[in-house]
Parts: structure tokens; sequence; C-alpha cells
């Protein structure tokens, strides 16, 4: 007899979320989780606490620089242990949150590192063995490191280092001009720091729409950011009292040093397979080290599935979040499913870029033909309300069907607004469906409907 139905390693939002659905559809559910903590490396050193102090920043900002236009005099000044407090706060408190869920569900929570012996046995901590029938590798990912660069989490930090500074830098130098860096420069940039941008590519944010990455870039740089992009890290002294870099063209060229009294790296991420016993039992990985599976999220191994961030895809919790609802649902012969054309990602800078779908460049390189309408904030009554006129909403549409490829916003709130066309998309509908759906005045969601009506030559205020 096996102990469990269903045993999941890792407690992260794949994970649990996993372990949660299981149990709702009648498994007997395990999760192994070596953290001490539930939540994954996004609820405790990722999404969460990044979100707090971004939110506590912004307030600073706010009170600092644009209170005074809305007739409100205050004079701020910073408290971090408060905020950072406040931050810890947020992080115990869902945590807690999620132990409350398994307790609610009758899932066994077991503290400790997860192995895999063989496709029925799972070894806690190397030696004592829970049987079961079913395995699910959610062990999420871990910071890429930085070749010839040595992370302390004191003056050379990951983003883990970089929640928790004790003080304000003097200059952060960030390495990696993708989210995560563009997130927690924005942090300290807010707090007083100069932020220089050290990036590999001659552009931030990755796989951003073009369009959308250069107003994202003059807006960060309008905030204070330094950019040095088409430029490579290839070495880190720490020996003295701050860092000494060595930058260098990623192309090659001429070198050049860059001081600064901390350091952050944020080049990625990698699956964490680390100590699974993958090879021991035959999982297959790809190309890229990350764990090879089936359309049903099985791997090659009867019996062990795998989700989220150590499979192929986006590394984002909500992605990892629906794999893990589908693959419980698949396990207990239901028809689980995730639509990955509609998977929004979101940078929670001020303004937020969002995006779903296709980009004009991606449309254009596999020769889709496509309408575009675009509509700015600036014209958008209810961001001239709240002074918040930066960035525009973009919806790519399919020439012939109507049918919306993509959405991409730059803007206020555009992580919020970005879901209704997420909406259109996973149900197959048009720029005309939701040009046509009614919006409440005076919305910011008004931008999105305008963006909708610009494909069809129709967009009323501008």
């Amino acid at each position: 007899m096996s102990d469990f139905d269903l045993i999941v390693i890792g407690g992260g939002p794949g994970g649990y979320v996993a372990a949660i659905r299981a149990a709702q559809l009648g498994m007997n559910v395990a999760c192994v989780e070596m953290r001490g903590s539930l939540g994954g490396t996004c609820l405790n050193v990722g999404c969460i606490p990044s979100k707090a102090l971004l939110e506590s920043s912004h307030h600073y900002v706010e009170a600092k620089e644009h209170f005074a236009s809305h007739g409100i005099k205050v004079n701020p000044s910073l408290d971090l242990k408060t905020m950072l407090d406040r931050k810890d706060k947020v992080v115990v408190d869902l945590t807690k949150g999620v132990e409350g869920l398994f307790k609610k569900n009758k899932i066994t929570y077991v503290k400790g590192m997860g192995s895999i012996k063989s496709a029925t046995e799972v070894l806690v901590d190397g030696k004592d063995v829970l049987k079961t029938k079913k395995i699910l590798i959610a062990t999420g990912s871990d910071v890429t490191p930085l070749p010839g660069v040595t992370i302390d989490e004191k003056k050379i930090v990951s983003s883990t280092g970089a929640l928790d500074l004790k003080e304000v830098p003097a200059h952060l130098v960030v390495v990696g001009g993708g989210v995560i860096g563009l997130e927690l420069g924005s942090v300290w940039r807010r707090l007083g720091a100069k932020v220089t941008v050290v990036e590999f590519l001659n552009k931030i944010g990755g796989g951003l729409d073009a369009e959308v990455g250069k107003q994202f870039q003059r807006l960060l740089e309008k905030q204070g950011i330094e950019f040095k992009l088409g430029m490579k890290v290839t070495a880190a002294d720490a020996k003295g009292k701050g860092v000494a870099l060595t930058v260098e063209p990623a192309a090659g060229g001429t070198k050049e040093s860059l001081a600064a009294d901390v350091v952050l790296v944020a080049i990625g991420r990698r699956p964490f397979t680390d100590g699974l016993g993958l090879d021991k039992v035959g999982v297959k990985l790809d190309e890229r080290k990350r764990v090879a599976v089936d359309n049903h999220f099985e791997t090659n191994v009867k019996g062990i599935y795998a989700i989220g961030d150590v499979i192929a895809g986006p590394m984002l919790a909500h992605k990892a979040e629906d794999e893990g609802v589908a693959v419980a649902e698949i396990m207990a012969g239901q028809k689980g499913h995730v639509y990955y054309d509609a998977i929004p990602g979101v940078i929670y800078t001020w303004p937020e870029v969002a995006s779903v779908g296709k980009t004009e460049e991606e449309l254009k390189t596999a020769g889709v033909a496509y309408k575009a309408g675009k509509f700015p904030f600036l014209a958008n009554s209810r961001g001239r309300a709240i002074g918040e006129t930066d960035g525009f909403v973009k919806i790519l549409a399919d020439a012939k069907t109507d049918r919306l490829l993509g959405c991409h916003i730059i803007g206020p709130d555009a992580g919020t607004l970005i879901h209704e066309a997420c909406l259109v998309m996973e149900y197959g509908g048009s720029s005309e469906d939701l040009a046509r759906t009614c919006h409440a005045h005076p919305t910011l969601n008004e931008a999105v409907k305008e963006a909708a009506l610009a494909v069809l030559g129709r967009a009323i205020h501008i």
C-alpha cells in the first residue's frame, strides 16, 4: 500500500497549488519542501517581497515628488527598517496562509530535502522513505551565476540580498536589464541610490515589443536610472570598501572600470534540479537542463511529472500555478490544460509594463499579416485625472480574421489592464469583441477599448 496518491516535491506556487487541487479531487497528498516555509522563491524571496518594496518605495516617491501637485504638502523621511519589516510581515502572513490551506485540505506538509528513489518512492533528507503512486517535481528555479563574479549577499548580491539591504547604497550597479533587475533597481533608485544597469543586449526588458521597450527605457532614464547597453561584466573585485567592476562591450573591445557600493547580479534564473536524483531514476533533461515532459506534464518515467520553472516555458509563478491545476486534473482523469499563448507577463516598475501574446516583431518574423491599434494614456480621462499620462496600449489582431494576437501596455496599472485582453485571447475572441464591450467611464480600461477600436480605424478620442 502506498502512503500517498501524490507526493509533490517543492512547495512553491506550482507545487502548493497542485497539491491543493489534487486534494480537492480526492487524492491523499504530501508536499515535501526544504525551505522551511511554503510559497517557494516567489513568496519568500521573489514576487511578493519585491512587490511589497515596490509599493512602499512608490509611496515614498509620490509623497516626496508628486503630492504637492495635488495640493498636499508633506516633508517625508525614509525609515528603511520599518519598510523592510513591513515587507517581511507580508511574507510571513502569506506563508502562514498557505500552511493554513494545507491544513484545510488535509495535505501532509513534510519539511526537508526531497529526492526521488524510484517512481513510487521519495526520500526526505536522504533517509526517510515515503511511498506514493505518483510524483510531481515542482522545485522551481535558482539564480543564474555570473562567471567571474562571486555572490556574497553583502556587496555582491542576488535578488535575495537586494531585498534586504540595511542601508541605501550610494551607487547600485545592476547586472542584467530584465524584469528582476529593473524592478529592484527601481526600488533602490526611488529610495535615493544612483542606479546603473549593465545589459548584455542592446535593449532592456528581454522580449518586449520593441516600441514598448524603447519608451520603457526613456521613462526609466527620466527617473534617473542609467543604462550601459551592449555591455558585459567580466570581473568583480570586492576586496575594498565597495566593488570594482570590469566592463567591456558584449562584442569585444576596450575594457572600462565601474565602481559600485553594491552590485546586483540579475542575469536570469536556471531550473533547480540539483540533488533530486533524476539521473538515478532515468528522468531525461532537455538541452537547457530542464525536465523534459510530454503534453500531460509526464516525464519519460511513468508516474513522475514536472511543472513550473523546471520545465520549458516562461519562468512565471502564474504559469506554474496553472500547470499545477492542470496536472492535478490530468492525474484525476480530467482534461486539464494550459493555453500558453494567453499567459501574461508583467514588469512591476512604474509605469508598469504588461504583455500577452505576440509582439509586432514576432508576427513580422512569422509572416503573419496583422493590424495594430494604439491609444495613449495622455488621451485617457482617468489617466489625466490621476496624473498618470505616460505610456500607451497597443493591440495586435489578425488582418483577415481580426482574432486578437497580442496586447502590449506600458502605463499605470498595466498589470491589471492586461487581463481583459488575456480573457479575449483565451476564448479566441477578436479586437471587435473587445471594442464592442462596454467599459465604465472614466477608467484606465477605456484605453484598452480605444486601442481595440483603433485596430478597426474607429478610435473615438484620438
